[in-house]
């Protein structure tokens, strides 16, 4: 898979910007605050209808516009394939592939990104919501249905939260609909966690192999944290059991509480490095070191599971790593991956590594020459 050629207009600071992606290895330079990010940003937005940096797709629209538009031309299996997504501030939004309006769910299958940016760095630093949110988005880019999963889950939690609410208020609860609230959140949150857990053990296997060739002595371990749940509960039915039982078990509490207690919604993921917890003991560097060996491990599952190779998008990230960490990084990174940086300018990069690369430099949103 191959993103040659881009064009944003609107996006944030891009008032009008068009690229031509069509090389292995591109390089995107300037100061902060020009733009860079938001390419990337875009990007990855293609891949996901959904912004890294807000959850508010309004905050996308250049402040002086009504409206933004991305379109991106993409070589797939020898087929040229061009997507295009709007998104106005009425919050109409239009998704075409080949010109044909498409379902955003088929329009999310198109590109597949693996994104890295300085963000992710802090990922074990970050709060449990962090963590979800990295791990739905991976899980999203294989499982297709798996973003409707959230959406449903999350819109039945709510409701559920909005009638123990409204019982706290009222003194008078619907227990014939918080039964039903129940089963339902058993049987998405199941659903969720069942791939949740299925994903850690997969991309663990192969995070291992990367977190020991970096660091050379050390063990990683990746957890899947749930108050209910031990490592043993590997299938659906045995995860919904021990979701409906927790749910019995703390029902005056979410009654008192007025909130869903039990569920994915409050699970985290806990990474260990020889036994130890590492957002407790590990250092700064072994917590970029599992980082690091996360989102490589995330661009060989994705290439596993879909057949695609996911373009490798590295977002000011390399200024962020020691020696040791950038080179595994770049030399970690198959010939045949497209890969996009960016960066503030070229010192961090040898010679040779610049010499079959796609230089460009923004400023304020725009392409500017040499």
């Amino acid at each position: 898979m191959k993103l040659v050629g881009l064009e944003l207009k609107n996006y944030r600071n891009c008032l009008e910007l068009k690229l031509d992606l069509n090389s292995t290895k591109i390089l995107i330079i300037g100061k902060n605050a020009q733009g860079k990010t938001n390419i990337l940003e875009s990007i990855y937005f293609l891949s996901t209808l959904k912004s890294q940096r807000t959850s508010n797709n309004i905050e996308l629209i250049n402040f002086k516009s009504n409206k933004f538009e991305l379109n991106a031309e993409i070589i797939k299996a020898n087929t040229d394939i061009n997507i295009f997504y709007s998104y106005d501030k009425e919050k109409t939004k239009e998704t075409k592939i080949n010109g044909v309006k498409s379902r955003p769910k088929d329009f999310k299958q198109v590109l597949k990104t693996v994104l890295f940016s300085t963000a992710d760095l802090l990922l074990l630093r970050g709060n449990p919501q962090d963590r979800r949110d990295w791990l739905d988005r991976a899980i999203s880019q294989i499982y297709p249905a798996y973003d409707d999963r959230i959406s449903k889950y999350d819109k039945i939690r709510v409701q559920k939260n909005n009638l123990l609410k409204e019982a706290a208020k009222t003194g008078n609860l619907n227990e014939t609909l918080l039964d039903v609230y129940n089963e339902q959140l058993v049987i998405t949150g199941s659903n969720i966690i069942y791939l949740r857990k299925k994903f850690l053990r997969e991309i663990e296997k192969i995070a291992i192999e990367k977190h020991r060739t970096i660091s050379e002595t050390e063990d990683l371990k990746i957890d899947y944290d749930c108050s209910f749940l031990t490592d043993n509960e590997i299938e659906v039915d045995e995860i919904a059991e021990k979701f409906k039982l927790s749910l019995e078990d703390r029902k005056l509490e979410e009654q008192r509480r007025c909130q869903a207690c039990v569920g994915p919604h409050r699970d985290d993921i806990i990474f260990y490095i020889n036994g130890n917890e590492a957002v407790k003991f590990a250092s700064q560097g072994q917590q970029r070191t599992i980082v690091l060996a996360l989102k490589l491990s995330e661009l060989d599952i994705i290439t596993d599971k879909t057949g695609d190779e996911p373009i490798l998008l590295l977002d000011d990230v390399l200024a962020e790593l020691d020696d040791i960490r950038q080179n595994y990084l770049l030399k970690s990174i198959s010939e045949s991956t497209q890969t996009i940086i960016t960066s503030v300018d070229t010192v961090l990069f040898e010679e040779e590594f610049l010499k079959d690369v796609k230089i460009y430099k923004i400023e304020n949103g725009r392409v500017i020459a040499g």
